[in-house]
Parts: structure tokens; sequence; C-alpha cells
């Protein structure tokens, strides 16, 4: 089993996911993820976050990251954002062409238990899930390829999990996530909801104020 990692007090692991305007390919060639790699190590440099997880796609990227400290996550993915959009328009001859990211990223709490699991293997399954790949080690892009072939630089910015990786974690990876566990995933994405225990969840949305991401959507209802 992966070694445990020391968590920094009141660290908060999350979820973190963007998508190209327009769902716009904006990581199509080998070349396109490739500079995508090399300015995701920059931004670690810049920022060293922890992190545990990622994948790549053409039209989106998923992370599961902790931050050291407060304000470290808005830093690290404004910059890798904002960063890759403006060289990528470079590269591509497009500049003052609008937005390649549809909006700022969206993020949720995980907690630091078989939850964390669960969203680790959501992410290094995207390419399978996407049938881009037999089988989800061998999609290029993302962590579970790289910590067994990615270079010296680019394992070195991944961190050790602060729970126990399972020794057959490849083969559970490639197993289909059930469709409740799928669809609570989903829900998280969609609305920024914490994901773990009851208990967990209910402290988290009062820690950060996220009330909102659990109030049933549309009008509420005029008192009787």
């Amino acid at each position: 089993m992966a070694r445990k990692a020391r968590i920094a007090p009141g660290g908060m692991i999350y979820h973190v996911l963007n998508r190209a305007a327009g769902r716009f390919k904006f990581l199509k060639s080998q070349k396109d993820f490739a500079a995508f790699e090399k300015l995701l190590i920059e931004a670690h440099h810049r920022f060293p976050i922890r992190i545990y997880s990622y994948c790549l796609m053409g039209t989106h990227w998923h992370f599961v990251v902790l931050p050291e400290s407060d304000g470290d996550l808005s830093a690290f993915f404004r910059w890798l954002t904002h960063t890759h959009a403006m060289r990528w328009r470079v590269a591509h001859r497009t500049v003052g062409y609008g937005h390649l990211y549809q909006d700022r990223f969206k993020s949720f709490p995980v907690e630091e238990d078989k939850h964390l699991l669960d969203v680790c293997r959501y992410v290094e399954r995207n390419a399978l899930t996407a049938g881009l790949v037999k089988r989800a080690e061998l999609w290029r892009w993302g962590s579970l390829w790289a910590r067994q072939n990615g270079s010296d630089e680019l394992r070195a910015i991944l961190a050790a999990w602060p729970v126990d990786r399972p020794t057959d974690w490849v083969e559970l990876v490639n197993q289909p996530i059930s469709a409740r566990g799928l669809d609570r995933l989903k829900t998280c994405v969609s609305r920024n909801q914490p994901l773990g225990t009851q208990a967990w969840v209910r402290t988290t949305i009062k820690r950060l104020g996220l009330e909102h991401t659990v109030r049933k959507e549309g009008r509420p209802q005029k008192p009787a």
C-alpha cells in the first residue's frame, strides 16, 4: 500500500474541474496535451499544492488536490487557466477570439476517507468512461499513467495519498462505478456540493458557507 502523507492542520481536499467554452476541444493534438503538461509542472513550481490525481481530456480537465493554505487553490488554478488560455491562443494564432474557458473553475470539498478514493477513481477512469482507451492506465494524460510511466519531473508533482491506496487500485479503476455512486459524484460536480459522510458534509457546509449547494433548485414556495 502507498505510504500516507501528513496533512496540514485545517487542510481541505478538493475535486476541481474546468471546461472549454462551448465544449470546444482545446486539447486536440499530442502537442496540445504536452504543452499543458509542461504548464502544469510550471504551475506546481509556482504554487506547490498537493496533487493526488488528475486527468486531461480534450474539452476539460479534472484534478484532486489539497491546497496548503488559504488562497492556494484559487492562485494555482487561476494561474493555470489564465496562462494556458493565453499561451494556447498565441500558439494557435487566435488571439482576440474570446474566452477559451467557459468560466472560472468549479470545485467541491472531499472528505479524507473512502470518498477520496471514490473521487480519484472517478477522475482516473475519465478517459475509459469516454471510450478513448480500453484500459484506464493506457490514457497517457493522467495521473494513473504518470505515476508508473511519467518522467521524474512529472511524478514529482504527484503527492502521496493521505489514505491507503488499495493494492488492486488499477483493476478497481477499470471497474465501472455504480449508477448511484456516479449520480452522487455528478451532483457534487454540478452544485459544488461537498462529498463525504453526512456528519462531515453538514460540518463542512457550515464551515465554508456552502448552504446554497444543498438547497432545492427552483423558486422557493410561498408561505401558506
